[in-house]
């Protein structure tokens, strides 16, 4: 019976399994994947691949050739949250307040899997690269970024590139694909409405910045509704309102956190200027000043419609056509590969991590990946590589 899990794959799942429970019981930070990164490096290694290290802090790099060729990149993030795990399964974190609640882990370990695959069999002509980026979650800044800065595609130039992401809710054995916008930017805007401060029982002699910015959260929602089109997607969420700690003291200043997310560079903007002008002269009907401080975050990760096209046909061929979702809902949430795919064309993607009992969202204390993802995935990225990279008697063959 045909299995999608290529036979050289299964014999090292394993192995793999339990690396990625190594991972997982050890988190780190972005910018802080020092045992990761080394340990990453040093299978790498051992495999054959050349290797670079420190590339955007604690970034490593792995290249393979194989002939003459094209070149892709294959990207996995190592990065884990700031979250206090609540699992209780023997590889559970054992560090306080740290986690891989977004299953990182499991990308490296399929990443790794096939690197070691791939190293094997040798079956494709090109060159390949091997990305494994640190800080995808932006704590102390984007990975993705800090790895371009330095120069990562005039190094290492890439044809295509591919990264994928673990979801739950999505039955194990699928993958998800969606060509053109997937995932939406994200920006983080701070508004801070100063007023005149006094006591609570003179509001007359104060300009109250409370009151302002409880009208403002109220008018900030109308921007959506009232601005963008609702056939398009647009988020402005206030996360915080800060002002004042005593009953009887109008405060000074008060202060709203907003993250902003769209589906469109030009929705993108759009909510920046509604946003600054309705806080601007919110503000001043009230009598107060508003100061409005924006914080890019990424962009809107656009995949390539040619090449997502090809990779999920490719799917098709590998899992069968009933285990390839090809035009997925587009996803609110960001992903800092949209700074990659800015410069070179590419495919991000989804493997399923399980819609059973249990199976919560990415972000929570009680998450963990799903194993049984990894052989699955580990054999698509050998099947992708050895497609995009074809040599002349494999060229037509996905089947193995």
């Amino acid at each position: 019976m045909y299995s999608p899990i290529l036979p050289g794959i299964q014999h090292i799942a394993d192995e793999m399994i339990s690396l990625r429970r190594q991972l997982h019981a050890h988190p780190e930070l972005g910018f802080e994947e020092f045992n990761t990164s080394r340990l990453v490096s040093e299978k790498l290694q051992a495999w054959g691949y050349e290797v670079h290290h420190g590339i955007g802090g604690t970034g490593v790099v792995a290249s393979l050739q194989c002939g003459k060729g094209p070149s892709i990149g294959l990207r996995a993030d190592m990065d884990a949250l700031p979250i206090q795990e609540t699992g209780t399964q023997p590889w559970a974190s054992r560090i306080d307040g740290k986690m891989h609640a977004c299953g990182h882990d499991g990308h490296t370990a399929i990443l790794l899997a096939a690197a070691c695959e791939l190293a094997r069999s040798r079956r494709f002509a090109g060159t390949l690269h091997l990305f494994f980026q640190p800080a995808e979650e932006g704590h102390g800044g984007s990975g993705a970024k800090r790895m371009l800065d330095e120069g990562l595609f005039q190094r290492f130039p890439c044809d295509a590139i591919f990264a994928l992401h673990n979801m739950p809710g999505i039955p194990l054995g699928k993958l998800g694909f969606r060509a053109g916008a997937f995932m939406a930017s994200t920006d983080t805007i701070t508004i801070r409405l100063h007023g005149t401060g006094g006591h609570g029982a003179m509001p007359q002699r104060a300009i109250d910045p409370v009151v302002v910015a409880a009208a403002l959260v109220m008018a900030l929602q109308t921007i959506v509704s009232r601005n963008v089109s609702p056939l398009d997607t647009a988020v402005v969420t206030v996360g915080a309102l800060l002002a004042g700690d005593a009953a009887n003291v109008i405060p000074a200043s008060a202060e709203l956190r907003l993250t902003v997310r769209a589906l469109k560079p030009d929705i993108r903007e759009l909510l920046h200027l509604r946003i600054r002008q309705l806080a601007e002269q919110h503000a001043a009907a009230y009598g107060a000043h508003a100061e409005v401080i924006f914080e890019h975050g990424y962009p809107v990760l656009i995949n390539d419609d040619i090449i997502t096209h090809q990779a999920s046909l490719l799917a098709r061929e590998c899992l069968g056509a009933v285990n390839v979702l090809e035009d997925l809902p587009p996803l609110t949430g960001s992903e800092d590969f949209a700074y990659w795919l800015e410069q070179v064309p590419g495919c991000y993607f989804i493997v399923g991590n399980g819609d059973g009992e249990g199976s919560c969202m990415v972000h929570n204390p009680g998450y963990d990946f799903n194993d049984e993802a990894l052989p699955l995935a580990a054999s698509f990225w050998v099947h992708l590589v050895e497609y995009w990279l074809a040599k002349d008697d494999v060229a037509a063959d996905t089947s193995r």
